[in-house]
C-alpha cells in the first residue's frame, strides 16, 4: 500500500507516507488541514478536505480536523460489507478486522482481506467493493482515496452455515 507523494492540488511535493508493508506511519494519525502559522504548501487559503472553518481572511483559520487510521478502518470495512457478495472480511468480527489503512495529511490508502459468497465474480465484486470503499471513506472524511487493495482469503459456501449434525451427512 503506497500514497503517491504528489499533491493533486498542485501544490508540489507532499510528505511521503509510503512505509514498508506491515510498519505503521511514524506519529500517528496525520494533519488533514493547515499547519499552524500559515507556512507550508497547502496554506494558501486551501482546505484540503473541506473540515476546516475559514473565516475568508488569509492565514487564518479555526483550527485542523484529523481523522484517525482507526476511524478510516471502520468507515472502510462497513463499506466493503455492505457489497452484496462480500461474507465477511478476514480478521475477525470488527468493522475494522481484516483492514488495513494508511492515512496522509490529504489522502488514504487501504487494504482489505475479503470472504466472499461461493458464485460471487470475483472482478465484479472487487470493483463494487472498490468503488463503495472510495465513496464512503470520501464523503465523509474528505481524504482522497488512492489505493485500495483486495485480497480473497476464503469462500463462504452455503454448507458453512448448517449446524453440526443438522442436515449435514457424514460419510
Amino acid at each position: 500500500m503506497r500514497i503517491d507523494p504528489t499533491d493533486p492540488a498542485g501544490h508540489g511535493p507532499a510528505p511521503t507516507v509510503a512505509r514498508p508493508e506491515g510498519s505503521p506511519l511514524p506519529g500517528g494519525p496525520q494533519r488533514t488541514g493547515p499547519r499552524p502559522g500559515g507556512t507550508g504548501p497547502d496554506d494558501a487559503g486551501s482546505r484540503p478536505n473541506g473540515n476546516d472553518a475559514d473565516d475568508g481572511r488569509p492565514g487564518r483559520s479555526e483550527g485542523g480536523t484529523t481523522v484517525s487510521e482507526e476511524a478510516v478502518a471502520k468507515i472502510v470495512g462497513t463499506a466493503a460489507r455492505e457489497v452484496p457478495g462480500v461474507h465477511d472480511l478476514g480478521g475477525g468480527p470488527g468493522p475494522e478486522q481484516g483492514v488495513q489503512v494508511e492515512v496522509g495529511r490529504r489522502q488514504a490508502a487501504a487494504d482489505l482481506d475479503l470472504v466472499i459468497e461461493y458464485g460471487a465474480s470475483v472482478p465484479e465484486l472487487a470493483t463494487a467493493v472498490r468503488a463503495r470503499v472510495v465513496s464512503a471513506v470520501e464523503d465523509m472524511t474528505g481524504l482522497e482515496v488512492v489505493e485500495v487493495n483486495l485480497r480473497v482469503t476464503d469462500v463462504h459456501l452455503p454448507q458453512d452455515d448448517v449446524p453440526e449434525g443438522k442436515g449435514r451427512r457424514v460419510l
